[in-house]
Formats: structure tokens, sequence, C-alpha cells
């Protein structure tokens, strides 16, 4: 098994082909079933070609068909068991394809979740949602067509050189010296291809983020009558899409007419050194008949090889995207795995400590957060203030495990843990400033979290959400269609509906990312009230820059350049006399 896994990585290495498809669930199996059905096959097609060409070499030397009929049956049964060879590996390919890109598809989308908004928005939805969309079926097609083709390539030219070899040496020296000019071609070829397709890649993730972003802001692009420039932008990036899209067809199709071209070129030097001695009575007509049929068979594996290789780059590069976001933070996972998460589920004896924890941008130019201390206990309700920058979201984001401290110490109930756990997660509900709407039913988006929950707790929550006199009004009530192609709703009834949500689930910690900062001022105090009543019986971060909320807090957190710079009651602040207070004197006086 080992001897047969470094031929394929050789190979695949030799080829500029994929080694990581062995690395996948299932694919040594997989591997090791499709070489032994290729065995069978090259066998089948060695047998094939016997029967043809003993059939043609006896009809030639004058006997009749009726003679031939065992013969024929023979042949017939050797294609039949080759193509019923080829049907199976088929089969299994598929299943392993259809298999694994599922796999890749849900490790992503775990992934993705476990990530957080924060992951999603340096990456772009746009390239996000187009590699769930269109990624995961260039996979499977990649996945689908890359093993047999690999196998094929292994196996069937090595027997069918062996058995050449044994009918004519000449030939065989032909065929072998022709074939490693075509794998050195396909190499110079492959580079060049993966090259192009890089920024081919590259190029269609900026194009679907600047395609997302220019659909989300077409209202605003057009109130500003900024839409006509903006659809200039778009045609620059769709140009330079399609230039790229362009260069990479063109270096297919000039490489699989180059593949045609030198394996014909290969096959014709055999068929003429063939001729030549078969007329000077060198050869008798049975082996060279037998070695012709077998030529285009030697060179086919790398002909079609080569053709998938361009069909499938887009799939190649796309099961490396999926699977690359599927393995980011495995160190914070295995750290995760290493500290046991408390089993008790928050309440009012729950503690929560953040000790000198620091955060660094990815870019790594400053820190997002540094040497924060922490410390909340039972439903507490905490408010985070301060200007924009500051690191409110950020400090929300690692509270909500979306984002993992660089050092520092976290407890939760005293015992030393990280927030990355699937059980903390369980337990937070997360509000953002803009929440998302799925393109679904109203009850689907209220229920995202609670999915089992019946249709009286559903229109309980709406009751609770303000989202009563809504519902009233829609034609199809809880199933009525919303998010994208749906009914448009506006920023306060988006947000009602997210409250919805945490009403329903009802989980015991809160964190809310400047939920009402897009809103109006009379909107926000509709939504003040519900969402003093979701407050109860919570732990509360309320991250926010409008102080009227403080008075719901019972303590407070003022950040400046990713530090905490205050720290306590409202009242403490206040008679501090130090930045919190200089804010609240400011919105005093602009009222």
């Amino acid at each position: 098994m080992l001897g047969t896994q470094e031929k394929f990585a050789f190979f695949s290495q030799a080829s500029s082909m994929d080694r990581k498809i062995l690395s996948y669930r299932g694919a040594k199996r997989v591997f090791t079933l499709i070489a032994c059905l290729t065995l069978l096959q090259g066998l089948c097609l060695i047998v094939q070609a016997i029967f043809l060409a003993e059939v043609v070499t006896h009809l030639f030397d004058g006997k009749s068909v009726q003679d031939e009929v065992r013969q024929m049956l023979l042949f017939f049964s050797a294609f039949a068991g080759r193509y019923f060879c080829v049907f199976l590996i088929q089969t299994i390919s598929e299943r392993f394809a259809e298999r694994t890109s599922s796999d890749l598809s849900s490790h992503f989308l775990a992934k993705l979740f476990k990530l957080g908004p924060k992951f999603a928005a340096n990456e772009g939805t746009g390239n996000l949602v187009t590699l769930v969309m269109e990624g995961v079926g260039q996979a499977r097609q990649y996945l689908q067509l890359f093993p047999p083709k690999m196998v094929s390539n292994v196996v069937l030219p090595v027997m069918i050189l062996c058995y050449v070899f044994t009918l004519d040496r000449l030939s065989a020296v032909i065929l072998a010296v022709a074939m490693p000019v075509l794998i050195v071609f396909m190499v110079l070829l492959g580079l060049a291809a993966q090259k192009k397709m890089n920024d081919r890649w590259t190029s269609y993730r900026v194009l679907s983020n600047h395609f997302i972003d220019s659909l989300r802001g077409l209202s605003t692009l057009r109130y500003l009558g900024l839409s006509r420039h903006h659809a200039e932008s778009i045609r620059r990036v769709s140009d330079k899409y399609r230039k790229m899209t362009m260069r990479t067809l063109s270096l297919a199709f000039m490489s699989s007419f180059a593949l045609d071209f030198f394996s014909m070129l290969s096959i014709a030097f055999v068929a003429v050194a063939l001729g030549l001695r078969l007329i000077n009575g060198q050869i008798t007509l049975f082996p060279a008949l037998t070695v012709l049929i077998l030529a285009p068979e030697f060179f086919l594996p790398v002909r079609e090889l080569g053709q998938d290789y361009h069909a499938t780059l887009d799939g190649k590069e796309a099961a490396h995207k999926l699977l690359a976001y599927s393995d980011q933070e495995t160190d914070d996972e295995r750290l995760a795995h290493q500290k046991a998460f408390p089993e008790q589920r928050w309440n009012q004896d729950s503690s929560l400590e953040i000790c000198n924890c620091t955060y660094v941008y990815p870019s790594g130019t400053r820190s997002a957060l540094s040497s924060i201390q922490v410390e909340a206990r039972g439903f507490t309700k905490i408010g985070i203030v301060g200007a924009s920058g500051a690191g409110k979201s950020t400090l929300i984001d690692l509270i909500g495990g979306f984002i993992s401290a660089e050092s520092g110490i976290i407890r939760v109930n005293n015992q030393q843990t990280v927030l990355n756990h699937e059980d903390w997660r369980k337990q937070i509900t997360y509000i953002p400033q803009h929440p998302y709407l799925f393109s679904g039913s109203l009850k689907d988006n209220i229920t995202f979290y609670s999915p089992e929950s019946t249709d009286e707790e559903v229109m309980q929550a709406i009751e609770k959400a303000g989202l009563h006199a809504l519902v009233s009004k829609m034609n199809h009530g809880l199933e009525e269609r919303i998010g994208a192609g749906g009914r448009q709703l506006s920023g306060g009834q988006e947000q009602r509906i997210a409250l919805a949500r945490a009403y329903l689930c009802n989980r015991p910690i809160l964190l809310l990312d400047e939920p009402t900062a897009h809103l109006d001022i009379e909107t926000e105090y509709e939504l003040k009230e519900t969402m003093i009543q979701l407050f109860k019986g919570k732990l509360v971060f309320l991250a926010t820059h409008r102080l009227h909320w403080m008075d719901q807090m019972d303590e407070m957190i003022v950040m400046a350049n990713g530090k905490i710079t205050e720290y306590g009651t409202p009242t403490e602040l206040v008679r501090k006399n130090g930045f919190y207070a200089t804010l609240v004197r400011t919105q005093l006086e602009g009222l």
C-alpha cells in the first residue's frame, strides 16, 4: 500500500497535480479500489487488442467470418469487461466526490460559524458565498474526475508498455521515449496554467466582493447620484475577470492541441516503423497490428489527464480554498480540547474573568485589544462605550469566542479555558448592528437558533419583540417570505426579528454590538423598551456610543485605543470626572 501511495504522490508531483487529495477521508481506500479495477481494465484492454488483431489477421489470411466467431465473442467479452470496470470506477469516484465535497462544505460552514462575523467581514461576504454556491460543485467535479485519471496514468501505460515490449522492442522504445516528453510538457503547461488560475481566482474574488458590496449599497448609490459612476467600476472589474478567463481558456486549448499533436506524432512514428519492417518481413502482421491498436491506448490516459486538468482547475482551487478555511485556527481548537469547558450552564453564581488579554489585528500593524481586564458575575449588565475604533466590537468578538487572545488568561467559574468552545457559544445570543435576514419565511428567520419551536412559541416571541403589528399586515403570516427576493423590511423591523430570535432561544448571555447605531432616535427608543425586557435574567454586554442606555447598566467599560481606560458603575465614573463624565456632559449639552 505504501508503494502504491508513493507512486501516486510521485506522479502527481511530476505532472503538477494535487497530492492533497490523498488526505481526504476514505481517499486511500478509494484509490486502492480504483487501482484494482484499473488493473483489471488494463488486462481487458490488452486481451481486447489481442483478439481484435487475431481476427483481422485471420481474415487477412483468407479465413471466413464464421471461423472467427469464437475470437469475436471473446473480443466483445473483453470489451464489455473493460467498460464495466470503467463504470465501476466512475461509480466509486462519484460517491467519493459526493461525500468529500459534502464534508468540505459542512466543515467549511461549521468553521465559518466558529470564526464568526469578524472573519466573514475580513474575507469578504461575496467571496465566501461564491465559494459555497459554486466552489462546492466545482470541487465535486474535480474530485470525481481526478482519482481515476491519476491511477490510470500510473497503471495503464506501464501495463501496455510491458506487453508491447514482449511483442516488439523497437515500438516499446519509441513509446517509452515519447512518454517523458509529454509529461515534461504537461509540467510546463501545468505551472503556467496554475499561475493563470491563481490570477483568475483572485480576480473572481474581487469581482464577487465588489458585486455584493455594490448590491448592498445600491439604494445609497442611487440616492447620492453615483450609480452610473459605480456601474463603470463594475464594468472595469468584470472586464478584467473576462480577460483573465480568456487567457486561461486559450492556454487550455493550446495545451490540448499540443498533447494531441505530440501523441499522434508518436503513434505515427510507431506506425511507420512497423510498416517498414512489415514490408521487409522483419515482423509479422499479428504483433504489428496488436502494437498499433495498443499505441493510442498508451497515450490516452495522459491526454485525458491533460484535458481534465484544465477543465477542473477551478475545482482544484475551490477544494484547496475550502480545505484551507476549514483548517483555520487549528491551534486554538486544539487548545480548546485541552482545556475543558465548565459543564454548568451560566447562572446567577457564574463568573467570567478576562485577565491581561491582548489581541493583534491579522495585519500585525497594531493591537486591537491591549492588556484587557474584565470581570463579570451572574446576570450583570455591562455597557461598553468609546469612540469609533476604540475596540468595543473587538471586545464583544473576544467574549463571543469569534477571536482568540494572543496572550492572557480567561477563566469561567474559576476554571481556565478558552471561549471558542461550542458549549460557551450555545449559551450566547449575539445581536449585531445589522442582523442578517436569510432568504426564507419569517418563521424560518425567527427560529434560526431554535428550529424545533412551535407556532405558539414563535408568536409569543413576536409579541415580546413588538412584531405583532407587522405580522398582522402580512398576507401569509409566519410563512411570508423575507430577505433576498422577499418582503423588504426597515432597519427597526430587522432588529425586532433579531430580538424575537433572542426571546425564542432564551440563552443566558446576551452580546449586543451597536444594535441601534443605524436607527433614528424615535425607532431606537421604541426598541429600547423591548430590549430592556430581554435583559432580565441574563449576563449582558452592550457596546454602544449612545449613553441613554447606561441607566440600564450595572457597570461601565470605557475604551480608547484598544485599552480599558475606566471601569466601574455609571455613578462612580461620573464622580471620577474622567472621559465618561465628559461624554455624558457632551450628550446632555446636545439635548
